[in-house]
């Protein structure tokens, strides 16, 4: 039984059953143009009734038995590793992942499932200490309605890091896909709930543009949004979720930096930069965006780097052996156009690539920028690897410390407690010595400093303060005889 079948999701939104929708917009794969079917686009009275729908299915959810909870979410991942294939081929259609990125998507977007379905039995709450014969509890409860808005770039598993984890800690979700890959993102996550049994009205999918977040953002019966995606569109949501108090987790942007040390081996080097830079075509918050490369090596380096770029394949994510596909769509591919031709015109060289081709975008090598490049502290979202020299440690601390972000960094190198002199210096949330900067293993928290976020994790241990908030309460056998 296909699990995506387009007779079930043409022109139809989730709401626990799948409900007609009012307007609906192609749905195409990104490498060809081909048309995969109809999607059903929410409006902002969609949102509203999904609100008020999961605000009333939720409170009988977390009242349910531990046990039952975590019986959909074992059910859920049995069943994501029967659809697997099919899950993987929509990957590679819809979001232009290639098989090797689809692949491993999927896969940690099954440990998330496994990892949620312990999370009703975890350990809710504390016992306080305070007088003979009085209990004093804090306990985690949920908060009621969670709205998720998930990106494009890893649309599964950025969506489910957070639907699973709310839904299994005893809340109710909305969630917004982004409406350019909202069949893997949001209808198979439905599917997958559906049909492991979760009561109807706790899950509802509402593909749409700025004004189905917007109305997310501001609706009174959602209590949290958890957003992964630009920092501009961030700051956004955070101003609109301020004005009814919503707690808000903002997962934004980087331009992550990836230090190679005078003693690290050239050729793990090169394919750490390579992996960084290039993997998904550069469409990752955590990609290497600043290649830091001391002096003594980076013309060899560099030279290396280039001879791997020569032999990538760049073309349909169906064909296995391609090794970049495409952008999310040609303006994305014009965007990139336009980011190295002005870092050309302010001085990089620009080394091989730089070519849009409608979707496609050659893979490209940026040499000699310097920290006035507008390059250097722009996020590209393309295949782009920018290479800036450094002759000192110090130097190196700085280049990779300045601007707004703060996600991700790596540092390679032969002597480990040298990289972690370094590392202890730099601005960021996540950190790897000896490793590139593209890294998350589900059971870590998840976020950065600055302009990369506001401050929130998510995953792993991070899931129990991002889906639940503490009550206390004190228990006494009759109440006290106070004096007035």
């Amino acid at each position: 039984m296909s699990l995506l079948d387009a007779q079930i999701w043409n022109q139809r939104l989730f709401h626990g059953e799948w409900l007609p929708a009012t307007q609906s917009m192609p749905v195409t794969e990104v490498a060809t143009g081909e048309v995969l079917g109809q999607l059903g686009c929410a409006t902002a009275d969609d949102v509203a009734q999904s609100a008020i729908s999961a605000k009333q299915a939720q409170q009988a959810w977390a009242a349910l038995p531990y046990q039952e909870r975590a019986a959909v979410f074992e059910r859920a991942a049995q069943l994501l590793t029967e659809h697997q294939p099919e899950i993987i081929d929509w990957l590679v259609r819809e979001s232009g992942s290639i098989q090797l990125k689809a692949g491993f998507e999927t896969h940690i977007s099954l440990q998330i499932l496994k990892h949620c379905s312990a999370l009703p039995a975890s350990e809710q709450g504390s016992i306080l200490p305070t007088q003979t014969g009085k209990i004093s509890l804090a306990k985690r409860v949920p908060l009621g309605v969670i709205g998720v808005i998930s990106p494009f770039n890893f649309p599964l598993y950025l969506a489910l890091r957070a639907v699973a984890p709310a839904l299994a800690l005893g809340n109710a979700v909305v969630l917004k896909p982004d409406e350019r890959t909202a069949v893997c993102s949001g209808f198979a996550i439905a599917r997958i709930f559906e049909l492991a049994g979760l009561p109807k009205g706790l899950l509802h999918v509402v593909p749409g543009g700025a004004d189905v977040g917007e109305a997310l953002t501001l609706d009174p019966n959602i209590a949290s949004i958890q957003f992964t995606g630009s920092t501009q569109v961030g700051r956004i949501i955070g101003a609109n979720a301020g004005k009814t108090l919503k707690k808000v987790s903002l997962e934004l942007g980087g331009k992550n930096s990836l230090i190679i040390l005078p003693d690290a081996d050239l050729e793990l080097a090169a394919q750490n930069v390579a992996w960084g830079a290039f993997l998904h075509s550069g469409q990752i918050c955590m990609t290497s965006g600043k290649i830091l490369v001391h002096k003594s090596l980076y013309e060899t380096l560099k030279q290396r780097l280039i001879e791997k770029v020569k032999n990538f394949v760049v073309g349909n994510p169906t064909d296995p052996n391609v090794n970049l596909g495409p952008l999310i769509n040609a303006k994305q591919s014009q965007r990139v156009q336009q980011l190295v031709n002005a870092a050309v015109t302010h001085g990089a060289t620009l080394e091989i690539g730089g070519k849009a081709d409608g979707v496609f975008f050659q893979p490209t090598v940026l040499s000699g920028v310097t920290a006035d490049n507008p390059i250097f502290s722009e996020e590209i979202f393309g295949p782009v690897a920018v290479l800036i020299p450094f002759s000192s440690d110090a130097e190196a601390v700085e280049l990779a410390n300045m601007g707004d972000y703060g996600l991700s960094a790596g540092i390679i190198s032969s002597n480990v407690a040298h990289a972690m002199q370094i590392g202890a210096q730099l601005k960021v949330g996540l950190l790897h010595i000896n490793d590139q900067t593209v890294n998350d293993e589900t059971v870590n928290p998840f976020g950065g400093f600055g302009a990369s976020g506001n401050g929130t994790r998510i995953g792993g241990l991070a899931n129990l303060d991002e889906f639940t908030q503490w009550q206390w309460m004190t228990i006494q056998t009759q109440a006290p005889n106070y004096p007035f």
